[in-house]
């Protein structure tokens, strides 16, 4: 399978869009839906080699933003260049921002009956599970030496402090160049026509720009929304969790466009969606400017990582091999812990407790850390909150 004589013939734009259409209305398990992609491309159909699967997961995994979008516009990307990549990007992110929409609709008419009130009452326990459990996984896989650890928790320590969480990671980056003796590791070589994927580059850019500028004319708060999300995932290393510091520091805290508790809410409304957590973007876009809203604050955060995969493919083996490119990764993936902490007790501090809350939280944490799905812990808990709130 691994031979390219054995690669079936390209399918169809059509084609790609109804396969990841399909993938992206079942993609409630978050990073396990790679295997999925994996199975689509490589292993049932044919489209692409083992190695070039492997060579986009790892530039996916490097790059700033949702690692599972990314890596299925990565395997459009190079079956069918442009068309390809916007097509399995439409048909994954489609499901999950149709859902979420309709979600913010009836969360915006609703929220406020007894009923909807007690739900969210509990689901706010619930997301501080999920962020804590986020944080447990985060640390367990990235606080390897001293290091590591010691840059997560001055993460944290600052952000309590109000600093801005962008001046933390770029703080964070310099640390992890001076602090960590990482040599640059070798990959197998691509051959990519570097030409073809700058121009592809330049068009996406070029069509966001263009898109950006055309708010700052039509709608001023759509144009800011737009730069928010768009900041928020070129600093987001980690994958979707890495981006909710950002998210909350300026939806919230810097904009103050929502509360806490209505942030709380919009997270874990996505999570009851077959998308990743940056989805949450949909529910501030529609508070904030409705219909048009939810579709300018879902594109401004993830359009921009199409960005990133095409212009960053054809040098990816450079990257690789560069020391300081590593150790700045690894610096910016420690502070990325400490960033959670911090998400992590805002989110519990937004939570009025008593004894029962806690209860619930230990029990969804419980589960979470079993390796129960997320989704299955936010429906129960949102059904049982129904009864005890």
């Amino acid at each position: 399978m691994n031979n390219k004589s054995e690669i079936s013939r390209r399918p169809s734009i059509i084609h790609l869009f109804l396969s990841f259409l399909r993938l992206g209305l079942t993609a409630f398990g978050g990073l396990a839906m790679i295997a999925y992609i994996k199975e689509l491309s490589v292993n049932k159909n044919r489209w692409i080699d083992e190695d070039s699967f492997k060579h986009g997961l790892a530039l996916c995994q490097t790059l700033p933003g949702p690692m599972v979008i990314n890596t299925a516009s990565y395997v459009g990307l190079r079956l069918r260049g442009l068309p390809g990549m916007l097509a399995c990007f439409a048909g994954f992110l489609l499901p999950a921002y149709l859902m979420l929409l309709a979600f913010s609709v009836i969360y915006y008419k609703s929220h406020n009956l007894p009923a909807m009130t007690s739900v969210f009452e509990g689901l706010q326990v619930i997301v501080v599970a999920i962020i804590l459990n986020a944080t447990l996984s985060s640390g367990k896989g990235t606080l390897k030496q001293r290091n590591d650890v010691l840059l997560a928790v001055i993460s944290a320590t600052v952000l309590l402090l109000k600093v801005n969480p962008f001046f933390v990671i770029i703080g964070a980056a310099l640390a992890g160049i001076i602090a960590y003796d990482i040599m640059g590791s070798k990959m197998p070589s691509m051959s990519f026509r570097s030409s073809r994927y700058f121009k592809n580059a330049l068009i996406l850019f070029g069509f966001f720009a263009a898109s950006i500028f055309f708010l700052l004319l039509l709608n001023k708060r759509l144009f800011d929304l737009s730069l928010v999300m768009s900041k928020i995932v070129l600093f987001s290393f980690g994958g979707g969790y890495g981006a909710l510091p950002f998210m909350f520091h300026e939806v919230v805290t810097t904009k103050a466009w929502l509360d806490s508790k209505t942030f709380i809410d919009g997270v874990a409304l996505g999570q009851i969606t077959p998308g990743p957590i940056l989805i949450s973007a949909t529910f501030i876009g529609y508070l904030l400017e409705g219909v048009l809203g939810s579709v300018v604050g879902t594109l401004a955060v993830f359009f921009p990582g199409l960005i990133l995969v095409t212009v960053t493919l054809p040098f990816f083996d450079k990257l690789q091999s560069s020391r300081y490119f590593l150790r700045a990764t690894r610096g910016i993936l420690a502070a990325f812990v400490g960033l959670l902490i911090f998400v992590a007790i805002k989110f519990a501090l937004a939570v009025p407790w008593d004894v029962i809350k806690v209860v619930l939280g230990l029990a969804a944490l419980t589960a979470l850390v079993k390796k129960v799905d997320i989704l299955y812990v936010v429906l129960i808990g949102a059904v049982i909150s129904v009864f005890i709130f």
